[in-house]
């Protein structure tokens, strides 16, 4: 299963990678802003695809996925110290993301732009994140978890 999980990670790491993303951010894109872009596509990820989980498998895809974030951090520079205090942090955005995701498709218009602006900083006119986000949902709800249990794929919707 360790493979499945590491191609669900590469995926969902691809998605984040999209340049088009960055476009309507305010400042220039940085490892903390696209780590929060990853946690939005893992949590989107996860409300579609929980109910094709069991709870060991999805505890286990977690914990596989917060595993890489630390790897992650840890190739950038960071010490043990500010790794365990960075990875809490994480850890509890991500919470605070799967509670807006669980409600996002009942979410107004205006109340998604807010929730995105609250946790990134985008341009005050930007409706990309909305959109983007939308999409993705509907592309989740469209294609099986299978797709991304394969090698990398080359998403497009």
């Amino acid at each position: 299963m360790n493979k499945e999980y590491l191609n669900i990670y590469n995926n969902l790491i691809k998605l984040t990678r999209n340049k088009n993303l960055y476009i309507s951010l305010k400042n220039n894109d940085t490892f903390s802003d696209r780590l929060i872009i990853l946690l939005f596509h893992f949590g989107f990820f996860l409300k579609k695809y929980k109910k094709y989980l069991s709870k060991n498998e999805a505890q286990d895809l977690f914990d596989f996925f917060v595993r890489q974030l630390e790897l992650s951090i840890r190739e950038i520079g960071y010490g043990d110290v500010s790794v365990n205090k960075k990875m809490k942090d994480y850890v509890n955005l991500f919470y605070s993301i799967l509670e807006k995701i669980d409600q996002w498709d009942e979410l107004e218009i205006s109340e998604k732009k807010d929730t995105l602006s609250k946790l990134m900083n985008i341009k005050d006119d930007s409706y990309l994140f909305i959109e983007y986000f939308n999409k993705f949902s509907n592309f989740l709800s469209n294609n099986s978890l299978k797709i991304f249990t394969k090698d990398i794929l080359d998403l497009k919707f």
